[in-house]
Parts: C-alpha cells; sequence; structure tokens
C-alpha cells in the first residue's frame, strides 16, 4: 500500500475509531486473489470486544463506500483486535501488557522471557522466574534496549477476574 493511500486511509477511519474509544493500531492493504483485503487492526487498554469489532465495521464500510478512499476495484474488510502474538512496539502496548510475561530480544544479544510488573517513560519493571527452584529477580530494562519484544501465551495463567473474586 502506498503511502499517500495509507496516511488518506488512517486520516479517514481514525475519527470513526476514536469515537469508539479504540485505537487504529494498523491498516494493511494486500492482495486476495482479485480482490484486495483491507484489514483494520484496533485495540484498546480493556480489550476489543467482537460486538464492538462488527459496529465499527459498519460503519467503516458506510464511510468507505461515500468516497473514492479504495478506488473502484472490490476488496474485502476485515476489522479486528490485534493477536496475541503481536509485537510490542508503542508504550501503551507495553502498559497494557502489565502483568504478563514477555519475551525481549535486548539489542546487546541474548533473550530475556519475565513479567512486566510497572512501565514508565523510560523502561519496563520486570520480574524474572527463578530457575530450578530459585526465587525470581527484579530486573530494570529500559526501551532503548529493546530490539524486539512479545507478549508469551500463558495457559495456566490465571485471569485478573479470577484473582479479584
Amino acid at each position: 500500500m502506498s503511502t499517500t493511500q495509507s496516511e488518506r486511509l488512517r486520516g479517514l477511519l481514525e475519527p470513526l475509531v476514536s469515537a469508539k474509544d479504540l485505537d487504529l493500531e494498523e491498516i494493511e492493504v494486500s492482495r486476495a486473489g482479485r480482490r484486495r483485503m483491507l484489514r483494520i487492526i484496533v485495540d484498546s487498554d480493556e480489550g476489543v470486544e467482537l460486538d464492538a469489532c462488527a459496529e465499527l465495521s459498519r460503519a467503516i464500510s458506510d464511510k468507505l463506500d461515500e468516497t473514492d478512499a479504495m478506488g473502484d476495484e472490490e476488496y474485502v474488510l476485515e476489522v479486528s483486535s490485534p493477536g496475541a502474538d503481536r509485537p510490542l512496539t508503542e508504550h501503551r502496548h507495553y502498559v497494557r501488557a502489565t502483568g504478563r510475561l514477555v519475551k525481549l530480544q535486548l539489542h546487546e544479544g541474548g533473550e530475556l522471557v519475565a513479567r512486566i510488573l510497572s512501565v514508565d517513560d523510560e523502561g519496563l519493571d520486570l520480574e524474572v522466574p527463578g530457575v530450578k527452584g530459585r526465587k525470581p529477580t527484579a530486573r530494570r530494562v529500559a526501551f532503548g534496549d529493546i530490539a524486539k519484544a512479545r507478549v508469551e501465551i500463558e495457559f495456566n495463567r490465571k485471569d485478573k477476574k479470577e484473582e479479584e473474586a
């Protein structure tokens, strides 16, 4: 997708997404056979409900029908929340992942798997799990030291709602 088309779509769609108290994370236009695929990824601090995606999809579809932003070719519109394995790239992504286990690739080399305890403007306070019966340790990592980051899927992790009950 050209930068100008991306910017135009972002300018057109961001107010619709913001009106639903969501963040516009990504716009992707790709080919799917003869048709094009327009994928819109949205998120919020509370996550995104399926009904919110459906409602937003209708609003976006109506807006795109009013304009020529997608041209004359057919396209498929998909509005969804980011997957669990989405990279953490923005400050808000780290804030939303507080309490979660993450895998960090560090610029200095090496990998770190730890739980995010808190996030501030400079970096992360982490709890590194203990190995072989040892207690967890605290570690501070600056954002500038992080090359890549991703949430690790935990199948036995207790949900916040379960912990509060």
